[in-house]
């Protein structure tokens, strides 16, 4: 077990460059697609590996390799969102990332990422990300749609 899910894990609200990065999704479900429509506001350089595809997948701009995943898939990948949506495949995959030094978010398990994903409000060139630490995502968002929301309104100026 590691220090990690011995305690409540503490997350580091950083802003990463991926330019000229590889992402990967590992799954094609309902999960693996949120994370991929939230990528693609941001890269156009991230494989998804699923044998199957939620509708939609298509229509973005990635690759989709349709196939079961294997941990060679992970070899050139700098940044790893696992989504398969099974608990026990998702342990293994993470462990082969953390074997290949490759960073890994497992959807929906916290004590599991190296990485959360903040609920994220982008207006031009300002990105406001807001997380709970992974403890409440609800409340993450509820935030960030209100900001969204004042911005709109332009009670709150972005320029």
């Amino acid at each position: 077990m590691n220090r990690q899910t011995e305690q409540r894990a503490t997350f580091l609200p950083i802003s990463i460059q991926i330019s000229g990065r590889n992402i990967v999704i590992v799954g094609g479900g309902r999960v693996g697609f949120h994370k991929a429509t939230i990528l693609r506001r941001f890269t156009d350089r991230v494989t998804v590996i699923s044998p199957e595809f939620h509708e939609g997948f298509k229509d973005l701009p990635f690759e989709c390799v349709e196939k079961e995943y294997e941990a060679s898939d992970l070899a050139a990948a700098f940044l790893v969102y696992i989504c398969t949506e099974n608990e026990t495949r998702n342990a293994q995959i993470k462990r082969d990332a953390e074997r290949q030094g490759v960073l890994a978010s497992v959807c929906d398990n916290p004590a599991l990422c190296d990485f959360i994903s903040p609920a994220i409000f982008k207006h031009e060139n300002i990105t406001i990300a807001v997380s709970s630490n992974g403890q409440n995502v609800r409340q993450s968002i509820e935030l960030r749609d209100r900001i969204a929301q004042l911005v709109e309104n332009e009670e709150i100026w972005l320029h």
